[in-house]
């Protein structure tokens, strides 16, 4: 009978550290995308009030994707 440690990653090494930064990466582009989409909704009052401009959503959106 064969036993997995569950606690610890089966995937380790150099794979295991590459699918660990593709999950991350994936999940930061997830992140950003929803945080650009919540700011969009906003009023350009309401990104005035939080010291945003419309155009810093841009600008935020290709920083997020240069990390990629």
């Amino acid at each position: 009978m064969a036993y997995f440690d569950i606690r610890t990653p089966a995937t380790a090494g150099r794979l295991g550290r590459a699918v660990d930064t593709l999950i991350a990466s994936v999940a930061d582009w997830r992140e950003a995308r929803i945080n650009r989409r919540a700011l969009a909704k906003l009023s350009d009052r309401e990104l005035a009030d939080i010291g945003l401009q419309r155009s810093d959503l841009d600008t935020m959106t290709r920083r997020a994707l240069k990390r990629f």
